[in-house]
C-alpha cells in the first residue's frame, strides 16, 4: 500500500499527543491529573503518593500509543497488525462515542467535572473520531489482507 492516508496519520499522531500528555501528568502531579479531567479523587490519590493514578494513566497511554499504531499501519506507514479492519473499526467507534457527549456532556456522569471541560474535551475526541472514521473509510479497500499482504513481508 503504497498511498499515504493524511487522516489515519493525523489520528495516529493526535493518539500518540494523547499518550503523551498522560505520561506528562505522572511527572506534573495532581494539578496537572486536575486540568486534564481525572477528577479530584484521582489528583489527592497522587498527591497522597499512590501508585495507581500513575499506573492507570501508564495503561491508558500504552492503549493511545496502541491505537495510534494501528492508525500508522492503517495509513501504510508501518507493518500491517492484527485485526487491522476490525481494529481501526473499533477505535473509530469509541473516540466517537466518547465524542458525542459534546453534545450531552451531562450524560458522561461525571458531576466532579466541570461542564466546559466536557464540552471541550469530548470536542477534541470528537475529532480523533472523525480523522480515524474517514480514514479508515478511504482506507478500505487497501485495508485487506489480499492487497496489503506485501507489507506483511
Amino acid at each position: 500500500m503504497s498511498q499515504r492516508n493524511p487522516w489515519l496519520i493525523a489520528g495516529g499522531w493526535l493518539s500518540v499527543a494523547a499518550a503523551v500528555l498522560h505520561l506528562a501528568c505522572i511527572v506534573g502531579g495532581p494539578d496537572w491529573y486536575r486540568f486534564f479531567g481525572a477528577g479530584e479523587t484521582i489528583a489527592q490519590a497522587d498527591a497522597r503518593g499512590s501508585w495507581v493514578p500513575a499506573a492507570m494513566t501508564v495503561g491508558i497511554a500504552t492503549v493511545l500509543a496502541i491505537w495510534a499504531a494501528y492508525a500508522f499501519a492503517g495509513a501504510g506507514l508501518i507493518r500491517r497488525l492484527p485485526l487491522l479492519r476490525t481494529g481501526l473499526v473499533v477505535i473509530s467507534a469509541i473516540y466517537l462515542v466518547r465524542g458525542l457527549f459534546v453534545f450531552a456532556p451531562s450524560a458522561f456522569g461525571r458531576s466532579d467535572l466541570p461542564p466546559a471541560f466536557m464540552f471541550w474535551s469530548s470536542l477534541i475526541v470528537l475529532v480523533y473520531g472523525i480523522c480515524y472514521a474517514v480514514g479508515t473509510w478511504l482506507a478500505w479497500p487497501h485495508l485487506s489482507r489480499k492487497v496489503s499482504h506485501a507489507l506483511d513481508a
